[in-house]
């Protein structure tokens, strides 16, 4: 028993008693006389031998084999239920288990639920192979400006681009064992394959209509990176979200778009006026042109009434060619002098020169005129 006197002399102390039969220590006088002694600690191997008596009283058969046969199946129970915890290991629904041995992949997967491995020699890797990460690129850095949200575009204008990355893991085996430092490995590659895209596009495409086709360009350019290294990552797609240019010229770039929204402007009025001058000018045309043939209608219609009233005339001509002759004659002159003053002449030999004039027309017209009064 430790600290007990097993020798049985007076002359050895064992524990913290001291020689020449009294009793020294920390809290005890030391040899020299026997006057003057403070309080008395308690023995503590009185305290053990109790302790003793009492755990052999609860054991089984009075505890013949020792306090140390206690300790070694104490020991081996708890050495067991470390085993059991340590060897059962739980599989998620969305995981598939991996078990190494010595760090080598053992082949097939466990499935999910309660499965047993020979710990320590063999370890697992859970996978989660059901559940969707996100990966946000030049969300949390775009306001410091970061290099990782500014890329350069096809006409040479640099844009703030934020953007998401959802990805699965696909062959659990690549996954684990082909790349290290997955995550990682995902975000370089998706901001490689997303600077190849904006360098292929042109600014205002990329804020405006072209979005969905650079998404999907950098959906198909992350992915061939990955299969290219047998990574075991599916990507299931790509959201652009904002596509703007730096804020330390944004305000200038606004000023722009505005002044290219009142060019737009000036331009949709310019059109509408030309338009509608256009449409006049069609308009008047058309009058004209349908005045045109009007005109060449009646100047057509005028020419062939008098060619055929000259066939008419004609026809009576031949018939008669002297009385024909004359009525010309005569219509010719009712038409010259119908509408002039005459003076009548006579100049023949033994005439009276002027001859009166007695002006009917007039007559009847002035008759006429103060009938009406």
């Amino acid at each position: 028993m430790p600290w007990s006197n097993q020798s049985g002399g007076g002359d050895g102390g064992g524990g913290w008693q001291g020689g020449g039969g009294n009793r020294g220590g920390p809290w005890g006088q030391g040899s020299g006389g026997s006057g003057g002694r403070g309080p008395t600690p308690p023995d503590l191997e009185d305290l053990i031998k109790k302790g003793q008596e009492r755990l052999r009283d609860i054991m089984p058969g009075g505890g013949g084999g020792g306090p140390s046969k206690i300790v070694i199946i104490v020991a081996i129970v708890g050495l067991a239920a470390l085993y059991m915890m340590k060897g059962f290991y739980q599989v998620q629904p969305d995981q598939v288990g991996i078990e190494l041995l010595f760090g080598a992949a053992k082949d097939g997967d466990n499935p999910p639920g309660l499965n047993f491995h020979l710990w320590p020699f063999e370890t697992v890797e859970t996978p989660a192979v059901e559940f969707e990460q996100v990966e946000n690129l030049g969300g949390t850095t775009a306001r410091s400006g970061s290099a990782e949200s500014l890329m350069l575009t096809k006409d040479q204008n640099i844009v703030q681009i934020e953007f998401a990355v959802l990805w699965r893991v696909s062959d659990p085996r690549g996954f684990l064992f082909n790349i290290s430092e997955q995550r990682a490995m995902v975000r370089v590659v998706a901001e490689s394959a997303m600077r190849e895209v904006v360098g292929q596009t042109d600014a205002q495409t990329l804020r405006t209509t072209g979005r969905d086709d650079a998404e999907a360009a950098a959906t198909e350019a992350i992915q061939s990176t990955l299969n290219s290294y047998e990574a075991g990552v599916r990507i299931t797609g790509v959201k652009i979200e904002k596509a703007e240019p730096p804020e330390a010229v944004s305000d200038s770039f606004e000023e722009v778009q505005r002044a290219k929204q009142d060019q737009s402007k000036f331009i949709e009025d310019a059109t509408q006026y030309s338009n509608r001058r256009l449409g006049e000018a069609r308009g008047e045309a058309a009058q004209l042109r349908e005045a045109a043939e009007g005109y060449r209608g009646r100047v057509v219609a005028e020419a062939e009434g008098e060619a055929q009233r000259f066939l008419s005339v004609l026809a009576e001509y031949e018939k008669a060619e002297d009385v024909t002759r004359r009525r010309l004659f005569i219509e010719t002159l009712e038409q010259v002098l119908g509408g002039s003053n005459k003076i009548i002449i006579e100049s023949e030999a033994g005439g009276s020169g002027v001859v009166p004039y007695l002006p009917l027309p007039e007559v009847q017209q002035r008759n006429s005129t103060t009938g009406g009064q």
